[in-house]
């Protein structure tokens, strides 16, 4: 058993935490949060205390840290983080090992969402995967041939960029991406554009969709017609065992099912659709936390 801390980097707050790794479990021990402010070092001063008592308490061997990007993790270093104003350019590993004395080891929060689900949930024992964030925003992590794979300079998987239509609502600074069509605000977006209300906010359109609401079902189906094309990119190209999809998908994924899967079978190639699995994530509360801890602990088997 090895004891690792997790640095979970958010816009509206951050954590620390402690984990135990085990071969077949990783336990979450301790955590402790605080607001984000627009200051690195205050925010990560404020978790200092914490963290250096997790550190002599369980004897920790790393350190893990979760943030959303641009980044590089092989600099270890945030670039200009949408939700993290004051942080461009902040070198976060250098960082956190002056302070702790630690190994620290930086992911984009969907690479760190894509270890803990290979790792622990429901891509176990799979050696290509593809991990999608089905949350406000919509991106994914690529686990290929048994390894973590980052691109060049470590944004590979920003499937949400990918223009789905010459229009529709925007995400990821681009109308009509898959972003705009599937990510958790551009669903809300896309309602509006339909005719809906504005401000339906996408939990409450899910809300309506389980009630029979046709307007928010239509929106669902739609949303999920593009989410299968999407995917159908991701079967052809990079012929996985596994795409596991978590927020929206893994809380209301039966609302985007019937018409995801119309999609893919008739836009994929059929021989790779046939060995490929699409489950909602398994790991839900403090999956946070969980994705910071085993980048602490798995990040340098892939460097």
């Amino acid at each position: 058993m090895k004891y690792v801390i997790g640095y979970d980097i958010g816009g509206t707050k951050c954590a620390v935490s402690v984990g135990a790794i085990e071969e077949e479990k990783i336990t979450l021990l301790d955590r402790f949060e605080v607001k984000t402010t627009r200051s690195p070092r205050e925010t990560l001063d404020s978790l200092y205390d914490k963290a250096a008592s997790f550190r002599e308490q369980y004897a920790v061997s790393s350190i893990g840290i979760s943030c959303g990007g641009p980044l590089n993790a092989k600099e270890g270093r945030l670039y200009k983080v949408a939700n993290l104003p004051g942080w461009d350019n902040f070198k976060i590993v250098e960082y956190l090992e002056n302070k702790l004395k630690v190994k620290a080891y930086l992911q984009n929060d969907a690479n760190a969402c894509a270890l803990v689900e290979w790792k622990y949930g429901a891509g176990k024992g799979v050696r290509n995967m593809v991990f999608i964030t089905m949350g406000t925003g919509f991106g994914s992590g690529l686990i290929l041939d048994g390894k973590l794979y980052g691109g060049t300079n470590d944004n590979a998987g920003e499937i949400g960029h990918i223009r789905m239509q010459p229009d529709g609502p925007e995400g990821f600074g681009k109308r009509g991406s898959l972003e705009g069509f599937c990510g958790g605000a551009g669903i809300s977006r896309l309602a509006e554009e339909m005719g809906g209300e504005k401000g339906l906010s996408t939990k409450r359109l899910a809300e309506m969709a389980k009630q029979g609401d046709k307007f928010a079902l239509k929106v669902f189906a739609k949303s999920g017609e593009i989410l299968g094309m999407g995917l159908s990119v991701v079967v052809d190209m990079l012929n996985p065992e596994k795409i596991v999809i978590g927020g929206v998908f893994m809380r209301s994924g039966e609302l985007l099912i019937p018409s995801m899967k119309r999609a893919l079978e008739r836009e994929a190639l059929s021989f790779s659709l046939a060995v490929c699995e699409i489950v909602p994530a398994e790991l839900s509360e403090n999956v946070g936390d969980y994705a910071a801890i085993s980048v602490g602990a798995f990040t340098h088997e892939f460097r």
